[in-house]
């Protein structure tokens, strides 16, 4: 068993998935393009791909930490 579970948005209450999203897209290095992105552009182009299923929230429940990762790394790490 892997340790990490899938948590779909949906599941989280509005201003949860808004905290997730505004702290994933704060951290350090999270900004790769030619021009810098308010908080805002980066949050609503996070909630995007979660809502086309290219991201997904995954939970350690181990560590009792999250992060955002691709549907491809998503399904990898599920599968360990």
């Amino acid at each position: 068993m892997s340790g990490y579970l899938e948590v779909p948005p949906g599941r989280l209450s509005q201003e949860v998935l808004q905290a997730v999203l505004e702290e994933f897209a704060s951290r350090d290095g999270t900004d790769y393009g030619e021009r810098e992105l308010t908080l805002d552009e980066k949050v609503g182009n996070l909630r995007r791909l979660l809502d086309t299923g290219e991201l997904c929230i995954l939970f350690h429940s181990e560590s009792e930490a999250w992060d955002l990762v691709s549907r491809e790394q998503a399904e990898i790490l599920l599968s360990e």
